[in-house]
């Protein structure tokens, strides 16, 4: 039987034509002011998913 989609996940990850999986960088909505501007710079970006997970993630919402 096939497995569904994982709605949440799949609104959350993009997968991108080289096959990386990119996330939404965390804590980005509020208390930013007292963080160093290295850190504000860096939440800035995407990050992408550690090597170990992209499988689990690519199953999880049905991308080749």
């Amino acid at each position: 039987m096939k497995q569904k989609t994982h709605k949440a996940l799949k609104k959350r990850v993009k997968v991108t034509g080289a096959g990386k999986v990119l996330k939404r960088t965390a804590g980005q909505d509020h208390f930013n002011s007292r963080e160093p501007g290295k850190v504000t710079r860096n939440k800035r970006r995407d990050k992408t998913f550690n090597h170990t997970l992209v499988k689990t993630v690519k199953n999880l919402i049905q991308e080749g």
